[in-house]
């Protein structure tokens, strides 16, 4: 075996057992590999790391020269520069805090000495039984249609609403409101025309040149297969002209809020088995974590983490996109899990963690998804505060509920919704919001499993709507709900820069559940 194999055997044996090593000890394995075994260094150091109850997150050049010269080989000094960057100076956006590191700033664990409040509240985990029918997916539109139905029935200017086939029987100048699905949206000479049906009936509906403006607006945002109430005139013919679109939307929330300051990281994206993973970032975020690196102000906001919510690809998994095996560093997705607990084992037991599937996990890809197979996720069995939950799930923390949802349909609305793009996800996620429901296209990227119950409708309303995917961080308030889009931890990917999506890793949102302020950290 040449000495380049036995370095490669080696640094595979240390990734394996959940180690990394930085920059200093791979330079000082790499450079020695020819004068002595970099197989048995690694089997030594290894040994010795399991007899610590304190284990180190990253194996260093000190404690490798040391093993070596206890192995009586002799080494060749290398010089290297330190691992961890030099501190930034410029100033950084507001609310974006860049982390210097002060080893002196005293950290206390507040959030050891608070009792965890983590309630499931609705999981479709273990309730999903869709054979992909046809008649599954009439029942399932059906059920859309109704749940929606009712929630805009809630509203005083809709529930005089009537249905199709009555509103084709009125008279020609009639004022009526329909509440109907959109089946299709075309635009015919600077007018819009909408294809419209019931459980009912089928309409068509024009949304004429001299519209008001705000009406064309809401038009241009109208979603296929979104439910919605129509205020419209009937014709002398089957036509209807719309006079206002009428969204499910949400009221203006009065926010639960924690008792007491304790604090909730919402991230995603992970991509842990890519080559464009930013594990140099992930580390600092869980020393960060850990008490163990940011200044003062940082370490306070650390000691206060109690909960740690990851909206999606865990992993990065194999064969999701074209030519992603050029970009694996773990090309086996069971590795990749093993090697996401390695990380994840790292961070305090007191901080819950809350994981749930994405695209590229190994969870089915329609919608809803079921929690990450439990044989994916041997490497965290028996960790009491890892809780492996579906997409979406909605849950409470302290009495602030959370709609966590990966995001997978945001591509959707960017593609059918003018003005919509992937620079700023908070803007497509508060239109699901306003249309009530997580992925209303069919027949988009997205895939949909007709369910008994449409468990992507928004029955509930958040106090938190948590979504990823899109890589990129953005937030907003709407009606009193915080619209957050983690972002992620993966640099930008050749299919991603096919796709013009420029992404942000790194920054990670932290909310204060007493306040629903939210503060961003950038570990990079």
């Amino acid at each position: 075996m040449s000495a380049q194999e036995k370095l490669h055997k080696a640094i595979e044996a240390t990734i394996a057992a959940g180690y990394q090593l930085n920059s200093e000890a791979f330079d000082f394995l790499s450079k020695n590999s020819d004068i002595t075994d970099p197989i048995d260094i690694m089997n030594s150091a290894l040994q010795k790391l399991g007899d610590l109850e304190e284990k180190p997150f990253f194996i260093d050049k000190i404690f490798l020269e040391t093993l070596a010269q206890q192995l009586s080989v002799s080494v060749i000094e290398t010089q290297t520069e330190p691992l961890e960057p030099k501190p930034i100076e410029p100033p950084v956006p507001q609310q974006i805090y860049q982390i210097n590191t002060d080893e002196n700033a005293i950290f206390y664990p507040h959030a050891k000495d608070i009792k965890s409040s983590l309630n499931i509240l609705e999981d479709a985990t273990g309730k999903l039984s869709s054979n992909g029918t046809l008649e599954e997916y009439v029942l399932y539109f059906q059920d859309r249609f109704r749940r929606i139905e009712h929630l805009l029935r809630q509203r005083i200017d809709v529930r005089s609403a009537t249905s199709i086939t009555e509103a084709l029987k009125s008279p020609p100048k009639t004022k009526l409101k329909l509440i109907c699905m959109i089946t299709e949206k075309r635009e015919s000479k600077n007018q819009m025309i909408l294809s419209v049906e019931d459980l009912q009936g089928t309409a068509t509906v024009l949304v004429p040149l001299k519209a008001q403006e705000e009406v064309k607006k809401r038009a241009l945002n109208l979603l296929p297969d979104a439910v919605v109430c129509l205020a419209v005139i009937k014709t002398k013919t089957n036509l209807f002209l719309a006079e206002d679109i009428i969204f499910p939307d949400i009221g203006k929330k009065p926010q639960q809020r924690a008792d007491e300051p304790v604090y909730a990281v919402l991230t995603s994206d992970l991509h842990i088995g890519s080559n464009k993973f930013e594990k140099k970032a992930f580390k600092r975020f869980i020393l960060w974590l850990r008490g163990k690196y940011g200044n003062e102000q940082m370490k306070e906001i650390a000691g206060r983490v109690k909960y740690v919510l990851i909206a999606g690809d865990i992993v990065d998994g194999v064969g999701v996109y074209p030519n992603q095996a050029q970009e694996l560093c773990i090309k086996d997705v069971h590795k990749q899990y093993n090697f996401a607990a390695k990380y994840l084992e790292k961070i305090p037991e007191y901080i819950e963690i809350v994981i749930s599937p994405g695209n590229h996990d190994a969870s089915r890809k329609a919608l809803p998804q079921p929690a990450i197979p439990e044989g994916y996720l041997t490497g965290m069995k028996g960790k009491k505060n890892i809780h492996s939950v579906g997409s979406p799930c909605l849950l409470s923390l302290h009495g602030v509920e959370v709609l966590m949802y990966h995001g997978r349909s945001l591509d959707d609305i960017v593609a059918v919704i003018p003005g919509m793009d992937h620079a700023h996800p908070e803007k497509s996620m508060k239109l699901l919001m306003q249309s009530r429901h997580l992925a209303p296209v069919y027949g988009g990227k997205t895939m949909l499993s007709p369910e008994n119950r449409d468990y992507l409708v928004i029955d509930r309303v958040p106090d938190i709507f948590h979504a990823g995917h899109i890589h990129v961080l953005g937030y907003l308030n709407y009606r009193g709900v915080l619209v957050v889009n983690s972002g992620g931890w993966q640099q930008q990917t050749d299919y991603m820069e096919k796709l013009g999506l420029v992404p942000t890793p790194g920054k990670v949102p932290v909310v204060n559940l007493q306040t629903l302020e939210i503060t961003v950290l950038s570990f990079l």
